[in-house]
């Protein structure tokens, strides 16, 4: 999902169009990919995890093997388009997997840390790669990447046997008020972050005189440090009495804003400084936001978790173009920085208070420990 926008502006002058265009790459995916988030999990409930993950991977990997083919712009936003399809299996079907063999609070928070260690690496690697594949850099990583996860997945644990249930339907889950909360934390740290680990190359290579590679280092902080605080959150979830992590998950959110402010004011350490603040941010909610989802809905987790993520997508497929239209305005891209900043310490608000989510969120930890690693009971 970064790596387009790790390569901006070299990508649009190889496409012959605007920064905003390219904006739209990652847009494109995003439309899927949120949209799909719901319907995913429905069918994940209902088909398991592991299945519906190969197929995803294997989409991305063609998807992307096929946008190589020319810079042409309407076939990169078709492939994206299609790409966001697997994307929205995957990922859905990653988080079940992980809920359905008892992992809990850390098991998400370790998968969580990994998905998200994928877009801080592309935003270091991305870039450096251009300069020996060209155009075709951000497209070519992503089919290595997608290919090796399908090698992992096709050797790993089967689907643990599933009750029979009926999966939520659409409307309940969208109408079900006990997952905004959730679904409001994860948009302001996955989503937030997702849209500042796009433009944040072009913001420091702009207004700090950084060259794309080394802006590139700096910024992957925005999402490679989640690497640790995602587990580490999912820990506390699990140790800590939830008013405890009721105070942790409104300071991250309050961090993540200034950690976003900072990076728009400048200069350069401040910069990175701020960088590393958004980074460990953006990870501490991820845990909460997942098994609380999927405890709040055990009749549907899989359904529960793809809404939490689709109201992610949503947010980044508006506010990525959006952001880098700012980068025409005045500032080159501070103004956009700044509301995203502003947005992300709002979310504050938001934060289940103990007793309305985070307890529920915790007592998860041990749902379906039961299960063993070959899908046994």
């Amino acid at each position: 999902m970064t790596n387009v926008g790790a390569v901006a502006e070299p990508l649009a002058g190889a496409y012959g169009v605007s920064l905003a265009t390219i904006g739209l790459f990652t847009t494109a995916a995003f439309v899927t990919h949120a949209g799909l988030q719901v319907p995913s999990g429905r069918f994940v409930d209902r088909v398991g995890a592991r299945r519906v993950g190969l197929a995803g991977l294997a989409i991305v990997a063609v998807c992307n093997a096929v946008a190589m083919a020319a810079p042409e712009a309407p076939l990169a936003l078709a492939m994206r388009l299609a790409a966001g399809v697997g994307t929205a299996v995957v990922f859905v079907g990653g988080s079940d997997y992980v809920r359905a063999a008892g992992g809990g609070p850390l098991g998400q928070g370790l998968f969580g840390g990994v998905s998200l260690a994928a877009g801080g690496l592309a935003i270091a690697l991305v870039p450096p790669t251009e300069a020996a594949l060209g155009w075709r850099a951000p497209f070519l990583t992503a089919v290595v990447v997608a290919l090796a996860a399908l090698a992992v997945l096709v050797a790993g644990p089967v689907d643990p046997p599933r009750a029979a249930r009926p999966a939520g339907r659409l409307a309940g889950i969208v109408r079900d008020r006990r997952l905004y909360p959730f679904a409001a934390m994860h948009v302001a740290t996955l989503g937030l972050s997702i849209v500042i680990g796009n433009w944040i190359v072009a913001l420091l290579h702009r207004n700090s005189g950084l060259s794309e590679s080394a802006a590139g280092a700096v910024g992957a902080a925005t999402l490679l440090l989640g690497v640790v605080t995602r587990p580490y959150g999912g820990v506390l979830l699990r140790t800590r009495p939830a008013a405890t992590n009721y105070r942790l998950l409104v300071a991250s959110m309050l961090a993540g804003g200034a950690g976003t402010l900072a990076i728009l004011i400048g200069p350069l350490p401040l910069a990175a400084a701020g960088c590393v603040v958004c980074g460990l941010a953006a990870g501490m909610p991820f845990a909460a936001a997942f098994t609380g989802a999927a405890a709040a809905r055990p009749d549907a987790p899989g359904a529960a978790i793809g809404f939490v993520n689709g109201c992610a997508g949503i947010v980044i497929l508006a506010l990525t173009p959006l952001v880098g239209l700012t980068f025409s305005l005045p500032g080159d891209g501070r103004i956009g920085f700044a509301a995203v900043g502003l947005l992300w310490a709002s979310a504050a608000l938001a934060v289940p208070r103990p007793g309305d989510g985070l307890a529920s969120a915790g007592a998860g930890a041990h749902a379906g420990a039961g299960v063993d690693s070959r899908g046994g009971a």
